[in-house]
C-alpha cells in the first residue's frame, strides 16, 4: 500500500505570503522522500486563495526535484486548455530530466468559471481542448518532426526538446471528478486516474472507480491502472486534539472552496451538467458530517489507521495522496503530521 503527499495550497496574501508557504511545503517534501512517501502531487489553480500560488506545478516541482531524492513528482494536475502543448511537452520534460525520470503527468479539464473567463477560454470547448492537449503533448513525447493538426493548436515539423527520459513518455494520470464516461474514457485509454472524494456521494465514486476498473481490464491494459485519491489528514498523540485542531483549517478550507465555486450560481454549461449543485453539496458539508463519514483523516495514529481501512473497504486498491498543510496550517502541525503518519501508522501497511 502506497502513501504520497498532496501539495493543495489554500492561502491569503495577507496572512501567509507564498515565499513561506513555499519554504513551509519544500521542508515537507524533505520529510516525506526521507519517509518513505511514494510521490509528490502538485496542483494548477489561478487567482484565488483556493489553490492560486500554485499556477505553475513544472516549476514547482522542478524545484522539489532538487530537494528529494526518490519519490515521484507528479502533475495533480496541467490544464490544456490553459497552456499550449508544445510548452507543455517541452517544460514537463524538463522536469523529467532535473529528476532523472521520476515525473508522472497528470492532466485536467479544470472547472472554475473565473479561470476560464480570465484566460478568454470557453468552457464548452474544455473536453476538446483537453484531449487534444493530451494527445499533442504524447506526440511530441514519442515522435520527431512532429506534424499535428488540432483544432485549437497546429503546427509542423516540430521536434520537442529536451527529451524526456522515461521511455516511451512519463505515466499519464487523469483528474476525473462525477462522470462515469470520463472514468470509462480514462480506462478505455489505458491512463492512471486521480479522485477527491470528500465532497461527492462515496457510493456513487466508488461504482464510478469500478467502471473504470472495467473499461481499463476489458481494453487489456491489466487489471487496473493507478487510482490515487487525495484527502486531508491531520494527526495529533491523541484523537480530542487532533479533532479540536483540525476544525479551525478544514472550515476555511470550505469556505475558500465556495467562494470561486459560487461563480457557478450564474453559470451553465453542457460539458459541466452537474456543477450547477456543487455549492449546495459546499453548503451541506460541516465538520461533523466531515468526522462522521471520513471525508478526512483527522485523529491519533490508530484513528488513522482504522480510517485507512475504511476507505480501503469502500474504495479497493487505492494510493492516499494527503493534503496536510492546508489552510495555512503551521509548520509544526504540518510536520506532526507527517512525522507521526510515518512513524506509527504507515509501518502497519508496509505488507
Amino acid at each position: 500500500m502506497e502513501f504520497s503527499l498532496d501539495l493543495f495550497p489554500v492561502a491569503y496574501p495577507d496572512r501567509q505570503s507564498g515565499a513561506d508557504y513555499f519554504r513551509q511545503s519544500l521542508e515537507l517534501c524533505e520529510m516525506a522522500d526521507r519517509a518513505g512517501f511514494n510521490r509528490v502531487k502538485v496542483i494548477e489553480h489561478y487567482f484565488h486563495a483556493y489553490g492560486g500560488y500554485t499556477p505553475s506545478p513544472a516549476t514547482y516541482l522542478a524545484a522539489i526535484s532538487q530537494r528529494t531524492e526518490r519519490m515521484r513528482l507528479v502533475t495533480g494536475a496541467v490544464i490544456p486548455a490553459f497552456n499550449h502543448p508544445l510548452k507543455l511537452a517541452g517544460e514537463l520534460a524538463m522536469v523529467d530530466c532535473m529528476s532523472n525520470g521520476r515525473l508522472d503527468v497528470g492532466f485536467a479539464r479544470a472547472f472554475l468559471p473565473h479561470e476560464f473567463e480570465a484566460f478568454g477560454v470557453s468552457m464548452d470547448e474544455s473536453r476538446a481542448r483537453f484531449e487534444e492537449g493530451i494527445e499533442a503533448v504524447l506526440k511530441l513525447w514519442t515522435e520527431e518532426e512532429v506534424d499535428f493538426q488540432g483544432r485549437f493548436h497546429q503546427f509542423s515539423g516540430v521536434t520537442s526538446l529536451p527529451k524526456v527520459v522515461q521511455e516511451p513518455h512519463p505515466p499519464v494520470w487523469v483528474a476525473t471528478v462525477a462522470t462515469p464516461e470520463s472514468f470509462i474514457w480514462t480506462g478505455e485509454r489505458g491512463y492512471n486516474l486521480m479522485v477527491v472524494p470528500y465532497l461527492g456521494d462515496f457510493g456513487e465514486l466508488a461504482e464510478n472507480i469500478n467502471l473504470y476498473r472495467e473499461a481499463y481490464k476489458k481494453a487489456g491494459h491489466g487489471e487496473q491502472g493507478g487510482i490515487m485519491m487525495a484527502m486531508h489528514m491531520y494527526i495529533a498523540e491523541d484523537r480530542k486534539t487532533a479533532v479540536a485542531e483540525a476544525q479551525g483549517p478544514m472550515d476555511e478550507y470550505i469556505r475558500a472552496f465556495r467562494e470561486p465555486a459560487t461563480w457557478w450560481l450564474s453559470r451553465q454549461s453542457d460539458n459541466y451538467s452537474r456543477y450547477g449543485r456543487i455549492v449546495e453539496l459546499i453548503d451541506a458539508l460541516n465538520y461533523d458530517r466531515i468526522l462522521n463519514e471520513t471525508r478526512a483523516l483527522i485523529g491519533d495514529p490508530n484513528d488513522i489507521t482504522g480510517q485507512i481501512r475504511y476507505i480501503y473497504e469502500v474504495f479497493g486498491d487505492v494510493e492516499l495522496s494527503f493534503q496536510v498543510n492546508f489552510s495555512m496550517i503551521t509548520d509544526e502541525q504540518a510536520k506532526r503530521s507527517v512525522e507521526l503518519f510515518a512513524r506509527e501508522v504507515m509501518p502497519g501497511f508496509a505488507s
